[in-house]
């Protein structure tokens, strides 16, 4: 059990989570039972997340993972830990007005534009992230270590020093978390890493001081921990992407910034399945808009996808399930229909089947949203609070989302 320890009103930078056991001695027992009760709790975390993690060591029929793996599975947690200003958006979604499924009401940039929208506090912290993740991601933008195809280097070595490997993907050399003073940053459990605080309008501030399309697609306001997905690679693993509405724009689009990225820091495809409903000519695909590089790796698939689980065209029912949780996942959908796009991703939440397979997930949601409702007029569905609910409850279950 996960409680946040936040005011309705004003949590601040340094916001702890606690267990239950954590909670039960806040409340004020400071018997030996209550220190007892909490060492037990620390002992059967630790357990879990050696033997259950979904990057675990459980499943004696697989290769176990380097050292370093089962030491940073030793730090772990289970639980997801929001950042600061991400718990105060979600415990007062409502007062905010992101309940709203009006967009005249649906305004999601207020509290980046002044404090009188939230609290003094969570201002600040907005900001501070704001000028944090700024700083953060031309380090990324900027950083030009020669990292090898991780997986060729896997295997040639079998993980051996595979932590100083994993280090030297760092964009600090005290790793990510010292980009981020102010500590408003979320972290995963199960050691996925940290990933940016889920914060409306879901994309770049900047679109809050100009609300122009230049600002829609960008990326960089997102954070990826690539030490931690370095680090929960195996042997065997494959890096896979699943790209539902693919754009064959290769030269530009917000798909192709983040396949450089990740092939950046030496995380090369396997396969990629790419999903598309309008048509094209096969000989155009592939002997113009397919770059050479990427053919090895994909699979062109002319035809739209289906939100019934049960369909065969269902891409969660069909092929995810052919891979396993040592895979290194990444699911991007962007359909634009929202009748199909909204069941997928909400299958992705429920379905156990499902379970630990998806490592990362970049989905547009067409909620109402005052600020983006010329662009996406009539499809636009549900609230920010259930968009908020949403990418939670998949961060809860180790999902980069």
């Amino acid at each position: 059990m996960v409680t946040v320890e936040a005011a309705p009103t004003s949590p601040g930078r340094n916001v702890p989570y606690t267990s239950l056991a954590g909670t039960f001695i806040r409340n004020g027992s400071s018997s030996s039972k209550a220190t007892i009760f909490f060492m037990v709790c620390v002992a059967l975390t630790t357990f879990f997340n050696l033997f259950y993690s979904p990057r675990g060591f459980g499943n004696g029929n697989q290769v176990q993972a380097p050292l370093a793996s089962l030491m940073r599975d030793s730090r772990s947690s289970p639980l997801y830990i929001p950042a600061a200003v991400e718990s105060y958006v979600t415990e007062n979604a409502q007062t905010l007005g992101y309940a709203h499924s009006d967009p005249k009401f649906a305004e999601a940039c207020a509290i980046w534009r002044s404090p009188a929208a939230s609290t003094l506090e969570n201002y600040q912290n907005l900001m501070a992230f704001r000028e944090e993740v700024e700083n953060f991601s031309k380090i990324i933008e900027n950083f030009d270590a020669e990292i090898p195809p991780l997986m060729d280097e896997m295997r040639q070595t079998g993980g051996k020093n595979w932590a100083n490997t994993c280090k030297a993907l760092r964009p600090h050399p005290d790793g990510i978390e010292a980009l981020f003073p102010s500590q408003q940053i979320s972290k995963l459990p199960f050691n996925n890493g940290y990933v940016e605080p889920l914060l409306p309008p879901m994309r770049h501030p900047a679109f809050c001081d100009d609300v122009e399309e230049t600002h829609i697609v960008r990326l960089d306001y997102m954070v990826h921990d690539f030490e931690a997905m370095c680090l929960s690679l195996k042997p065997h693993s494959r890096i896979v992407l699943f790209d539902l509405g693919a754009s064959l724009k290769f030269h530009r689009g917000p798909i192709v910034q983040m396949m450089k990225m990740y092939e950046k820091f030496g995380f090369m495809f396997d396969h990629i399945y790419a999903f598309e409903l309008t048509p094209f000519d096969p000989i155009e695909v592939y002997e113009t808009l397919i770059p050479e590089e990427y053919f090895s790796a994909y699979h062109w698939i002319n035809a739209g996808v289906s939100g019934d689980p049960n369909n065969r065209m269902n891409p969660l029912k069909s092929i995810l399930k052919q891979f396993n949780q040592d895979d290194l996942i990444i699911f991007k959908l962007d359909i634009d229909t929202s009748s199909i796009e909204v069941p997928l991703a909400y299958q992705l939440l429920k379905d156990e089947a499902t379970k630990g397979l998806v490592d990362h997930f970049y989905f547009e949601h067409h909620v109402n949203i005052k600020e983006m409702e010329r662009w996406w007029g009539n499809s636009m569905q549900g609230s920010m609070k259930d968009s908020l609910e949403l990418m939670g409850g998949l961060r809860e279950k180790g999902v980069g989302a």
